[in-house]
């Protein structure tokens, strides 16, 4: 099978936002208890942090958290997670059905960004409170001094104002599950008033408003156009979220979702320029997909959980190969879109539909966490416009879906071309790479992520990337054999 990407460094989709490679902590399961805190085990620090989990979040390259959810954020009472441990409540957390004890809260996360070199994006809770709480949670974070809240922080051992600018106005307010469900009519008057609230405080945020949860949902679009025709020009962001699974176990066709994962996020990019043209505005409003992943593994597992636990077991999937694989389609997506795709958070980051999991005192990394890892890396700088020859196939819900997925990334900086390359197919894939516009000095590198069975987990750590031996870079057009079901990149280093 033949398979050509021409690569054009003039072609420029848009620079890549820094946020892209974002994720989501939502206080859920392990994700916080026992992920990111736990005082009692060997592996964590004097602030009860995972020294071990630091180190993989800084591995993945990972830029914004968002925090603290997700459903969690629509119950929770910000308040609770500040000042002495020994004074904060224990509470129901409805959403989840959970016990939260609030031992990490707001300065906790702040001092965890800290460590990891990340930066916080905070949810308002607008399901069980409203616009008073958010504006005193930025007034808390964000304000020097002299008022009752921040000088609250300062009491609690923040002298410096947090500075947070990444703001999401509730969370999946179009469900019927979420604590606080609203109608696009309710939340869009809602979400404008809170936003012009918390501007005052701080002129500078960036406020996100809620989307549809998914595609599917009988009031996608109009809900969007709805909370929009309140917003528009209250907001810098328009949130989505989408997750797949594997639950007809069809591979052909799991693979292919990154085609849906493109009409979506063509479809919400549609909805907001045609409000947009009927509100004669000239902003572009841009999106943050700050919820996706794949997510179906831990459904079953996830019923028979007893509620009411503290950090229980739960939305633990173990992904296999073929959910790498996916991953990485989804991730060249985020890349062809990042002229309005400025925020995505993976959800989520440690053992919560997580690329890090923990077990008691040890760290396992799964399979999606190398092909993140690499676009992570080396996706910085310009995305370059994906074209490129390649076979398809169709399968029970796509039509002529190419077995190559494939986009190539000019990092002036570094001065090198990289090339993402996927092979969605059985055969080994003959690709080459038409660089005959750019100078070309060498090969950097190039890497393969492939031969295990698709149904492989990488609990026994075995998993890794590997040099690919079959490339040729000859003048301008690099040659190479992908192998079959495999997630590649190549690195050139080119003349400035």
């Amino acid at each position: 099978m033949k398979t050509k990407l021409y690569v054009d460094s003039s072609n420029v989709i848009s620079k890549i936002d820094d946020r892209l490679y974002s994720a989501l902590v939502e206080h859920l399961g392990r994700s916080v208890y026992d992920g990111l805190y736990n005082p009692n085990s060997t592996k964590s620090d004097e602030d009860g942090f995972r020294t071990d989990v630091i180190e993989a979040v800084k591995q993945l390259g990972i830029n914004l958290i968002r925090y603290p959810g997700g459903n969690f954020v629509s119950g929770y009472n910000w308040e609770d997670g500040v000042g002495p441990k020994e004074d904060r409540p224990t509470r129901l957390d409805l959403a989840w059905k959970s016990i939260e004890t609030n031992q990490f809260g707001l300065h906790e996360f702040m001092k965890w960004t800290e460590k990891t070199g990340t930066q916080p994006n905070m949810a308002v809770n607008l399901g069980s409170r409203s616009l008073d709480a958010a504006r005193n949670l930025v007034e808390y974070c964000n304000f020097p001094g002299g008022t009752y809240w921040s000088d609250l922080r300062i009491k609690n051992g923040a002298k410096k104002p947090f500075n947070i600018k990444t703001w999401c106005l509730g969370n999946e307010m179009d469900g019927d599950w979420q604590i606080g469900h609203k109608t696009a009519e309710e939340y869009g008057r809602l979400a404008h008033e809170t936003a012009k609230v918390m501007r005052l405080v701080d002129p500078e945020v960036d406020l996100v408003v809620s989307g549809s949860s998914f595609r599917e949902m009988p009031t996608f679009g109009t809900w969007e156009e709805t909370v929009l025709e309140h917003t528009y020009d209250d907001v810098d962001y328009l949130s989505l979220h989408r997750y797949y699974g594997n639950q007809e176990n069809n591979l052909p066709n799991y693979l292919a979702q990154s085609v849906d994962f493109d009409e979506f996020i063509e479809g919400i990019i549609a909805v907001c320029d045609a409000v947009k043209a009927r509100k004669h505005s000239k902003k572009t409003l841009n999106l943050a997909l700050d919820e996706w992943n794949v997510w179906y593994h831990s459904n079953e597992q996830d019923e028979q959980v007893k509620p009411w636990q503290e950090a229980p077991h739960l939305l633990e999937d173990h992904y296999n190969f073929e959910d790498a694989l996916l991953v990485g389609s989804l991730l060249i997506s985020l890349l062809k879109h990042s002229d309005r795709v400025k925020i995505a958070c993976l959800a989520q980051l440690v053992n919560v539909i997580a690329p890090i999991m923990t077990e008691n005192d040890e760290i396992w990394l799964q399979s999606i966490f190398y092909p993140f890892m690499q676009v992570s890396k080396y996706g910085r700088g310009e995305a370059l416009k994906p074209l490129f020859e390649s076979p398809s196939y169709d399968t029970k819900d796509f039509k002529e879906v190419p077995y190559l997925d494939s986009i190539a990334v000019y990092n002036k900086n570094d001065g090198e071309i990289v090339v993402f390359a996927e092979n969605k197919s059985n055969e080994t894939m003959d690709f080459s790479i038409d660089l005959k516009e750019i100078q070309v000095e060498n090969l950097i590198e190039a890497t393969q992520f492939s031969g295990y069975d698709i149904k492989q987990t990488n609990k026994d750590q075995k998993m890794q990337i590997v040099k690919n031996d079959k490339v040729k870079l000859n003048n301008h057009e690099l040659e190479a054999e992908l192998s079959p079901l495999s997630w590649n990149m190549f690195r050139v280093k080119v003349e400035q």
